[in-house]
């Protein structure tokens, strides 16, 4: 009898891949996957390490596991993931209830490693960070009709509040042909929306041919039969091509929406943050990418809080974002990572002020996308569908202007023959209720 195997996948996206590479290789070994963890006979924790928040869950998961071993329905849990490669002797210390734990390095092992510690035995692995593959067969955790499309590892910019490069190592692309195959593998699986994610999108291809390739890679991807939309995500602000904005202008495939993480519009700021611009320049560059795009949805985050931040600057951070209407948008409070040069910065800044200063602008925010929101009352927009909702009675999905588990979605009445999930449809928008557009199926 083969042993149920569970997993709790955790952060972004980029590890969520990764995930579904390690289910794939424990499937491939003759595992039994279980989407139920009081079920499973183990649990694979794939944590994040990003930011305190983010690991508070990570170690918050933990425990509820530790707790269901303890009651005897689970054998053993095995730690992978960003938290793992970064704490590897505090997680062994505090947490001795973990069976393995294991670095990013050694995910192509995990199916020896979830062997032994159902045997009894303690394991740990961690090899070079770099034996992390590329890619790999995947067992994909999203709805069948949309995938992630992971096109490089690793990160070279050195922000320097960011603990990625110290966790996930120097950047590192796949080659075209690798993500054209895989991508026309999902394709074929039916999947139909394709959303391009990195560290940093606009570098890949730098480190194999000597030049940012992107606008090559999207190219292919575009000729690939069956799917419908193309959604690019991480977008640097010095790396914007004027051929990258032609290829998304003119590509019907390719959405007509950036994710264009800014994280400050103070030059100061950004300076300290070892990051690019300043606000005239990035004023300059969103007005040039509206200009070239028509209709584009831009998405961007910030930081507020960041080190010697002070009113001065904060307010002309508040002030851009009222004036640039961004169409989506999040703001986190800096976190203070250790190992990080942002860390040891003077002028930190206290946990309630940085609060404040994310709340001041989300709210502005949120004011701002209703507005946006009720401007499309009247119009029909292409939607995804994904799931009807009995208890409210409304069919939902998302638009060219939603990705998935970050922005929001679009709520829909279906007077005749109900759509079918993973299909397109056209619904009139008839109102915006906190953000979220509500309307009726055309029919």
């Amino acid at each position: 009898m083969s042993h149920k195997v569970g997993m709790v996948s955790l952060g972004c996206s980029k590890n969520q891949v990764d995930g579904e590479v390690l289910l794939a290789s424990l499937q491939d070994a003759g595992f039994t996957l279980s989407n139920d963890t009081e079920q499973a006979d183990a649990v694979i924790v794939n944590t994040c390490g990003f930011i305190e928040s983010a690991k508070q869950e990570s170690i918050g998961e933990i425990l509820d596991l530790a707790q269901l071993k303890k009651e005897g329905k689970l054998k053993a849990i095995v730690v992978t993931g960003c938290l793992a490669e970064r704490y590897q002797e505090e997680i062994r210390k505090e947490m001795p209830e973990v069976d393995g734990v294991v670095g990013i390095g050694a995910n192509q092992q995990i199916a020896d490693v979830l062997k032994r510690v159902l045997e009894g035995e303690k394991t740990e692995r961690f090899p070079p960070k770099l034996e992390l593959p590329l890619s790999g067969k995947r067992v994909l955790s999203t709805p069948k009709h949309y995938a992630y499309l992971k096109i490089s590892e690793g990160c070279d910019n050195c922000c320097t509040y960011c603990a990625i490069p110290l966790i996930r190592g120097r950047f590192r692309s796949r080659t075209i042909e690798s993500v054209v195959e895989e991508a026309k593998g999902l394709a074929e699986s039916g999947v139909k929306e394709l959303i391009v994610i990195a560290q940093d999108t606009t570098r890949f291809g730098e480190d194999l041919y000597g030049k940012p390739v992107l606008v090559e890679l999207l190219r292919e991807l575009c000729k690939i039969d069956g799917v419908h939309w193309i959604r690019l995500l991480y977008c640097y602000p010095n790396r914007i091509s004027d051929e990258l904005l032609d290829i998304m202008a003119n590509e019907d495939k390719i959405l007509k929406y950036m994710d264009l993480p800014l994280q400050h519009c103070s030059g100061k700021v950004l300076a300290e943050m070892n990051r690019y611009g300043d606000i005239e320049s990035l004023t300059a560059l969103i007005t040039k990418i509206r200009r070239k795009i028509p209709g584009l949805v831009l998405r961007t985050t910030f930081i507020a809080g960041f080190p010697g931040e002070t009113e001065e600057d904060f307010e002309e951070m508040a002030e851009f974002v009222r004036d640039i209407r961004f169409d989506r948008m999040g703001c986190f409070a800096y976190s203070q990572e250790e190992d990080t040069p942002a860390a040891s910065f003077e002028g930190q800044i206290s946990e309630e002020e940085k609060q404040r200063r994310v709340n001041l602008i989300m709210e502005s925010q949120m004011r701002i996308m209703q507005e946006m929101g009720e401007a499309q009352l009247g119009r029909e927009i292409e939607v995804l569908v994904e799931g009807y909702d009995e208890t409210t009675g409304f069919w939902y999905g998302r638009s060219e202007a939603d990705s998935p588990d970050i922005d929001g979605c679009v709520l829909f009445t279906v007077s005749g023959k109900k759509p079918e999930l993973g299909s397109f449809v056209m619904v009139r928008v008839e109102e915006c209720v906190d953000c979220d557009l509500i309307g009726a199926l055309v029919e």
